[in-house]
């Protein structure tokens, strides 16, 4: 545990000189002003200038942690994206320990940073709800993995995000908060399970925010709320669990207004951990390195419909074709292409393995416990007790075919290029859409499906905004890269966001 926090701590000083530095590239902005900044424009700072301006003392952790407590007030009652918020007073006396600290030690990149996690995470001390009622009153007795780590970066613990329950569905509703909306229309859906997050950083509640994602839960979310969400290499954020040597699909990672802001926040959550042996040994630091890079020549799989095997609402593929215009205008080279491979296959596996992974909690519930169960966790429970042994070997089988399908188009492409979801986002009320484009869906998840195929491929999947549908309601993009190439998913992001910044000209009302 020590060798850890000494390596953090190297990390953080090497980060130090790079947010330091940012505020070089800020000419005229808030963070240079001599004034103090008011708390419309802190809230507005990507999360770069916001630790340059901390770290450079332009701003005090006092201010920042008001300012966000002040949008958190004003947007939050409609958004119901932040729950369990902590003391505010607490919180103000806490950044304010923070400003009369700073001189001791390097401060981290995320210094006096207002932070809510996700709440399928225990932040010790906080309510661990899962969006269950069944565990509805759990306090955390402990923090996870990567929660230390923001810690040790600095960050203050405001409260969480809201989840659906157990983060199964793409849809932020559960029975202990209730609905989490969308910011540019609050009768629709934020999606999720990272809803609660994304909402908080579309609305400028949170500078940064971290998710999970199994079946799209980082991309979906980010999508829909014009925000970015990073789905990572399995590995590269370390969790721990009961189990360390059989991973689950399922990976923790980082959101934000920007690709940049992504960057920073992955920086602290990487890295490897000598309690999960199969973590990845780059350390986090790595992902501080510039990400400008010409991308003139770099070739790029438009997936599309996945040759018509995956239906999409009408109009949201318009949208994201038009969003391949500014790849173009970068000096890339876009095609339509897609793996040479059954699809249904390959669903049928994911679906096979979900249930498989996600049911170990459910099977060791007691009878009380099953029967307050979702449908959503009721269906998962059902697809594991139906399956064999030799099934689960066989659905791993096929995502080991599939993968390799994916890895021979990176043969001939840099990038995979798909939407972050099937529709734009769907009516609150609705637990989930029943149909596209006239096609029924078969399960709770299978609208998702462009999705979840990419999860199959272990592949770093990176969400940045596309555009907007005729209801004004957003679609993103996913920027697939190799596994374990990260940082190439980021350059391209990065390439793909400074050509239209709609994190910013795009950025929903806040009544």
């Amino acid at each position: 545990m020590s060798s850890n926090t000494e390596l953090s701590r190297r990390d953080f000083i090497a980060g130090s000189a790079v947010v330091g530095s940012a505020l070089s590239g800020l000419a005229g902005s808030s963070a240079q002003a001599a004034a103090p900044a008011a708390s419309s424009e802190i809230v507005e700072w990507e999360a770069t200038q916001l630790s340059a301006a901390i770290h450079a003392r332009k701003v005090s952790c006092e201010e920042v942690m008001r300012a966000y407590l002040d949008r958190i007030k004003k947007a939050n009652g409609k958004a119901n994206a932040i729950v369990s918020l902590q003391d505010p007073d607490g919180l103000l006396k806490e950044a304010k320990a923070k400003d009369n600290d700073f001189a001791r030690g390097t401060p981290g990149p995320l210094y006096g940073f207002p932070h809510a996690v996700k709440d399928l995470q225990p932040v010790k001390g906080m309510r661990f709800t899962s969006g269950s009622p069944i565990y509805k009153d759990r306090v955390a007795t402990n923090d996870s993995l990567y929660v230390e780590r923001l810690r040790a970066a600095g960050a203050i613990m405001i409260g969480k995000t809201n989840t659906p329950e157990f983060g199964l569905g793409s849809h932020t509703v559960n029975r202990v908060f209730g609905a989490t909306t969308n910011p540019y229309n609050n009768t629709y859906s934020s999606g999720g399970s990272s809803g609660g997050a994304a909402v908080g950083l579309s609305l400028r509640m949170l500078p940064v925010a971290d998710g999970s994602d199994y079946g799209g839960s980082l991309r979906n979310p980010a999508g829909w709320n014009n925000v970015c969400g990073f789905r990572i290499s399995i590995g590269r954020v370390p969790g721990v669990g009961g189990e360390v040597w059989l991973p689950s699909m399922s990976v923790s990672g980082p959101m934000a207004k920007t690709v940049g802001d992504v960057a920073l926040l992955l920086s602290v959550m990487a890295g490897p951990d000598p309690r999960v042996p199969l973590s990845l040994e780059t350390e986090g630091a790595t992902f501080r390195e510039p990400l400008k890079a010409d991308m003139k020549g770099k070739r790029i799989a438009w997936l599309g419909d996945f040759k018509g095997t995956v239906p999409y609402e009408p109009g949201l593929v318009d949208v994201c074709k038009d969003a391949l215009k500014r790849f173009t205008a970068l000096g890339c080279t876009v095609e339509e292409a897609s793996p040479n491979f059954d699809v249904e296959r390959a669903w049928q596996a994911f679906v096979s393995l979900r249930g498989w992974q996600m049911s170990g909690a459910f099977l060791a519930m007691t009878p009380e416990q099953r029967a307050l169960l979702n449908q959503q966790a009721l269906f998962e429970l059902e697809t594991v007790q139906k399956l064999s042994l030799a099934d689960v070997v066989q659905a791993s089988n096929v995502r080991s075919q599939w993968t390799a399908a994916v890895n021979q188009m990176f043969e001939h492409y840099d990038y995979l290029v798909a939407p972050t979801a099937q529709l734009f986002p769907f009516p609150l009320t609705q637990p989930w859409p029943t149909e596209i484009a006239g096609q029924k869906m078969r399960t709770y998840h299978e609208w998702m499906k462009g999705v979840c195929l990419i999860t199959l491929t272990g592949c770093p999947s990176l969400a940045v905004p596309a555009g907007f549908g005729a209801k004004g309601l957003p679609i993103g993009l996913q920027i697939i890269a190799p596994v374990r190439q990260e940082m190439a998913a980021l350059k391209m992001g990065a390439a793909f966001e400074a050509a239209e910044p709609l994190w910013r000209t795009r950025a929903p009302k806040v009544a």
